[in-house]
């Protein structure tokens, strides 16, 4: 058991603020919020950012977006076009293809970001894409041929491939992860990088080629490689499920943090706990820390009660609360 002392000038003034978790480093600080004691969160989701949004047929267009930091509190994305909500996206997914538009026009999409509370952020910049016209086309796209790649550092990979062909024209290529669609790009594009992968993982791409018609062509040639191992970049070292709630005992006000670790290539040993964005204090483990689950609790203020006590002995007598622990 370790035992930091707590800095007076914030006891008491911690309840109803904002309460942030966040892993320490020389190199990088991320950070979890909390939910506070009226059970909502310190702060609505920001607007998603690096929106795009190319045409995939006549009739579809695909919308991406950077993902927000698993630590966020975003629960989901609201995707816009116009002022219509089209689609609902949960937040494991980045992109989405919108469907059933009409062929030669052009659309403005937006995307939001919905938190754990239901509460939805401001919107993204707009972004427009235009469909092609529509054509009578049954015939497919020929198979992207010479797929091939390789890793770009622990966290993304380089695709490339030879153009197909069509008797209508390529409108889209589409990028699979095994099965899984996960990435779009336009009829005159034959490379692309993904983004967002784990280190040390190894990973398997294929690329199929879209018409106006919304023919797919078979699928190319797997591509697979492993990408590098190394250190975590800090999009996945902010805390996740951190919770702060506040208990009563002998008259004075605590406050309990709980959190699970961020799932980083090492064991994390150190945090900082920030107010309404400033730091409060840091926590160090001194022995083996938790891998689970973490918690931490520490004084915040005095009861009505309790001051009143202090205040009927007069000048020169204090109460001093006791000082934070931790595993």
């Amino acid at each position: 058991m370790r035992r930091v002392p707590v800095p007076a000038p914030r006891r008491h003034r911690t309840l109803g603020r904002v309460v942030a978790l966040c892993v320490a480093s020389a190199l990088l600080t991320a950070c979890g919020r909390s939910v506070t004691d009226g059970g909502e969160s310190g702060r609505m989701p920001g607007a998603p950012t690096g929106v795009t949004a190319a045409a995939g047929s006549a009739t579809s267009v695909h919308v991406m977006w950077n993902a927000a930091p698993a630590a966020s509190g975003v629960a989901g994305y609201e995707v816009y076009r116009g002022p219509t909500k089209v689609k609902d996206v949960p937040a494991s997914e980045h992109m989405v293809d919108v469907t059933r538009l009409s062929p030669s026009t052009t659309y403005v999409f937006t995307v939001r970001a919905r938190d754990t509370d239901g509460r939805l952020g401001p919107r993204s910049r707009s972004v427009r894409a235009t469909t092609p016209a529509a054509v009578v086309d049954h015939s497919a796209p020929s198979r992207p041929l010479d797929a091939h790649g390789r890793a770009v550092g622990s966290r993304a990979a380089q695709l490339s491939w030879s153009p197909s062909t069509d008797d209508r024209g390529v409108v889209s290529y589409d990028v699979y992860q095994a099965r899984t669609k996960i990435h779009s790009v336009g009829g005159n594009q034959t490379a692309t990088v993904v983004t967002g992968l784990r280190p040390g993982t190894r990973y398997s791409f294929t690329v199929r080629a879209r018409d106006a018609a919304d023919n797919l062509s078979p699928a190319s040639t797997a591509v697979r490689l492993t990408t590098a191992p190394g250190s975590d970049d800090g999009r996945a070292t902010a805390p996740s499920a951190f919770r702060a709630t506040t208990h009563r005992a002998d008259g004075s006000h605590y406050l309990d943090l709980s959190w699970v670790p961020p799932r980083t290539d090492g064991v994390v040993t150190r945090y900082q706990v920030q107010l309404d964005g400033q730091p409060a204090t840091s926590l160090v483990w001194g022995g083996t820390a938790p891998r689970e689950k973490a918690s931490y609790s520490f004084f915040v203020g005095l009861g009505f009660e309790s001051r009143k006590r202090l205040h009927r002995k007069g000048p020169g007598h204090t109460l001093r609360p006791g000082p934070f622990s931790f595993p």
